[in-house]
Protein backbone atom coordinates (compact mmCIF):
# COMPACT_ATOMS: atom_id res chain seq x y z
CA UNK A 1 0.00 0.00 0.00
CA UNK A 2 3.38 2.40 0.60
CA UNK A 3 4.12 1.87 -2.63
CA UNK A 4 1.10 2.63 -4.38
CA UNK A 5 0.85 6.20 -2.34
CA UNK A 6 4.43 7.22 -3.12
CA UNK A 7 4.00 5.95 -6.99
CA UNK A 8 0.57 7.66 -6.85
CA UNK A 9 2.48 10.80 -5.21
CA UNK A 10 5.03 10.98 -8.11
CA UNK A 11 2.18 10.84 -10.83
CA UNK A 12 0.81 13.55 -9.76
CA UNK A 13 3.40 15.65 -9.14
CA UNK A 14 4.73 15.21 -12.28
CA UNK A 15 1.21 16.02 -13.85
CA UNK A 16 0.89 19.16 -12.07
CA UNK A 17 5.05 20.56 -12.33
CA UNK A 18 4.24 19.74 -16.43
CA UNK A 19 2.49 23.05 -17.15
CA UNK A 20 0.64 22.96 -21.38
CA UNK A 21 2.14 25.89 -22.48
CA UNK A 22 -0.87 27.68 -25.08
CA UNK A 23 0.92 28.52 -28.64
CA UNK A 24 -0.42 31.75 -29.85
CA UNK A 25 -0.31 33.43 -33.03
CA UNK A 26 1.18 36.92 -32.92
CA UNK A 27 2.75 39.36 -35.68
CA UNK A 28 6.18 39.61 -34.86
CA UNK A 29 8.50 42.24 -35.98
CA UNK A 30 11.54 44.89 -34.93
CA UNK A 31 9.75 47.18 -32.20
CA UNK A 32 11.06 50.29 -33.00
CA UNK A 33 10.71 50.04 -36.95
CA UNK A 34 7.93 48.08 -37.62
CA UNK A 35 5.70 48.67 -34.02
CA UNK A 36 6.67 52.02 -32.79
CA UNK A 37 7.71 51.09 -29.44
CA UNK A 38 10.58 53.91 -28.14
CA UNK A 39 11.20 52.87 -24.58
CA UNK A 40 14.71 51.37 -25.59
CA UNK A 41 16.89 52.67 -28.35
CA UNK A 42 18.43 50.23 -31.54
CA UNK A 43 16.26 47.59 -32.94
CA UNK A 44 15.07 44.85 -30.50
CA UNK A 45 12.76 41.66 -31.56
CA UNK A 46 8.96 42.53 -30.26
CA UNK A 47 5.57 41.13 -30.40
CA UNK A 48 2.38 42.21 -31.25
CA UNK A 49 -1.05 40.69 -29.64
CA UNK A 50 -4.51 42.31 -29.20
CA UNK A 51 -3.10 45.26 -30.58
CA UNK A 52 -0.19 45.41 -28.04
CA UNK A 53 3.23 45.19 -29.07
CA UNK A 54 6.04 43.66 -26.16
CA UNK A 55 9.96 43.62 -26.57
CA UNK A 56 11.02 39.54 -26.66
CA UNK A 57 13.77 38.65 -23.72
CA UNK A 58 14.85 35.17 -24.91
CA UNK A 59 15.31 35.49 -28.34
CA UNK A 60 17.37 37.86 -30.33
CA UNK A 61 16.03 40.06 -33.29
CA UNK A 62 18.90 39.00 -35.67
CA UNK A 63 18.41 34.73 -34.59
CA UNK A 64 15.80 34.51 -37.94
CA UNK A 65 18.22 36.30 -39.96
CA UNK A 66 19.29 39.59 -41.12
CA UNK A 67 16.98 42.31 -39.71
CA UNK A 68 17.41 44.68 -42.24
CA UNK A 69 16.85 42.07 -45.22
CA UNK A 70 14.55 43.76 -47.63
CA UNK A 71 12.19 41.00 -48.22
CA UNK A 72 12.07 39.14 -44.49
CA UNK A 73 14.01 41.34 -42.30
CA UNK A 74 12.28 42.42 -39.00
CA UNK A 75 12.97 45.74 -39.64
CA UNK A 76 11.39 45.91 -42.92
CA UNK A 77 8.20 43.54 -42.59
CA UNK A 78 6.05 42.44 -40.07
CA UNK A 79 6.00 38.47 -39.95
CA UNK A 80 3.78 35.70 -38.45
CA UNK A 81 4.91 33.12 -35.58
CA UNK A 82 3.66 30.43 -33.07
CA UNK A 83 4.85 31.62 -30.13
CA UNK A 84 4.96 30.62 -26.05
CA UNK A 85 5.99 32.48 -23.37
CA UNK A 86 4.18 35.09 -20.83
CA UNK A 87 3.94 39.03 -20.18
CA UNK A 88 6.25 39.72 -17.63
CA UNK A 89 7.03 43.57 -16.42
CA UNK A 90 5.33 45.18 -19.91
CA UNK A 91 7.89 42.46 -21.95
CA UNK A 92 7.22 39.29 -23.20
CA UNK A 93 9.57 36.76 -22.08
CA UNK A 94 9.69 33.64 -25.10
CA UNK A 95 10.21 30.36 -24.51
CA UNK A 96 9.75 29.36 -28.25
CA UNK A 97 9.56 31.08 -31.51
CA UNK A 98 8.34 29.56 -34.69
CA UNK A 99 7.94 31.83 -37.55
CA UNK A 100 5.23 30.32 -39.51
CA UNK A 101 4.98 32.46 -43.07
CA UNK A 102 6.19 31.64 -46.47
CA UNK A 103 8.84 34.24 -46.54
Amino acid sequence: MKNVLIIAGILLFISCSNEKKEVLIADISCGQCQFGLTSQDGCDLAVKMNNTAYFVDGFHIDDFGDAHDKETGFCEVIRKAEITGKIEDDRFKATSIKLIDKK
